[in-house]
């Protein structure tokens, strides 16, 4: 064959190799790409309008014993509608210099129960409690709840012991050669500082609603251009591996478990199935309830799949969107934090379960 023929084959190869991954990707990443639109456009409206003041009133009880600043308070209620945006809101506070590294941690931990109650109306009511029925649906969502609350909870905890009550001025906004910027982060667009004068100047005298919206639709555009080809990068990559690699071999490590907390052992193909779709995984284990399993032991077999799936799932969609928003560095710090308080209060909740009554 003819190093022309050789060529035209391997660009071939890769197309067709390629091809479904872009078509799987864009219309993802386009969602995602909206919605961090919206959340940075939001933030700088919020700011440039002076609505944090306005809720900072209802917020301010989670906000003000984590010692954190009332900008917080935006980025959590609008969690509550779009988790994505929430992020993209607390991305633009720290990109800005109004939140510091330990403080957007702490404020994305806060964020878990918010993000878990929009879940309630457009998954867990209208879907999985009609599959699992009323009894183990209602413990399966109150477990999920009991256990993001208590996330939230420890975000605020630890915001009340780490971060000082007495809250100077932030650091001066990260420039273009900062370490955020260095470590593939948000770079500032030059935002004023928290206890800038600048910043009361503003309040007291605010601009024309069409300066402010021009003005947060300028910011804005600039975050974009930096973050969306990257997510679309990683989210191209991580498809691909996922594709070659068999990740479902992670559900292997769910067998010692099962034995360990005395589950049936039908529990194992159920968790096999959750791992990788929630639905599925409610449907599989839902003829199974009264006769193999009882109401708790179904509820622990989901909170055990859930776990197993944090391997999956943190590979396929944490990763490109973490990164995506936060860059790598942080980016991993966010998906550490979260992975690991998981865990934990979802262990929690599983000894809860399975106790001796």
């Amino acid at each position: 064959m003819q190093p022309a023929g050789i060529v035209a084959s391997a660009w071939l190869v890769l197309v067709e190799s390629v091809w479904p991954v872009l078509v799987e990707v864009a219309p993802r990443v386009a969602r995602i790409a909206v919605f961090i639109a919206v959340g940075v456009f939001l933030a700088n409206v919020a700011v440039g309008f002076g609505l944090v003041e306005k809720i900072a009133t209802v917020s301010k009880y989670l906000t003000r014993p984590a010692n954190l600043p009332d900008e917080v308070g935006t980025a959590i209620v609008t969690t509550a509608a779009s988790t994505t945006a929430g992020y993209g809101m607390l991305a633009d506070f720290r990109e800005s210099g109004r939140l510091d590294d330990v403080e957007t941690l702490i404020a994305v931990t806060m964020n878990t129960f918010f993000g878990f109650v929009q879940h309630i109306f457009t998954f867990y009511a209208p879907v999985l409690i009609p599959i699992l029925g009323l009894e183990v649906g209602l413990l399966y969502v109150g477990a999920r709840a009991a256990v993001a609350l208590g996330i939230t909870i420890a975000g605020v905890l630890a915001g009340a012991v780490l971060l000082s009550g007495d809250r100077a001025p932030a650091a001066a906004p990260r420039s273009a050669g900062s370490e955020s910027a260095t470590d593939g982060g948000l770079a500032a667009d030059g935002a004023t500082e928290r206890g800038d004068p600048a910043v009361a100047a503003d309040v007291d005298d605010p601009e024309p609603p069409l300066e402010v919206l021009r003005t947060a639709g300028e910011k804005t555009w600039p975050k974009l251009k930096r973050i969306v080809p990257r997510l679309a990068i990683v989210y191209v990559l991580v498809t691909l591996l996922v594709r070659t690699y068999d990740l479902e071999s992670a559900t292997a490590v769910a067998e010692p478990l099962t034995a360990l907390l005395g589950l049936p052992g039908a529990s194992l193909p159920v968790i096999a199935v959750f791992a990788f779709d929630t639905t599925a995984g409610a449907a599989t284990i839902a003829p199974m309830i009264g006769s193999t399993f009882t109401p708790r032991t179904a509820v622990a077999t989901m909170l055990l799949g859930g776990i197993v799936s944090f391997a999956v799932s943190t590979f396929k969609r944490s990763i490109p969107f973490q990164y995506g928003i936060w860059g790598p560095k942080f980016g991993s710090k966010v998906i550490v934090v979260n992975t690991a308080l998981k865990i934990v209060f979802i262990a929690a909740a599983l000894v809860l379960l399975l106790a001796p009554v």
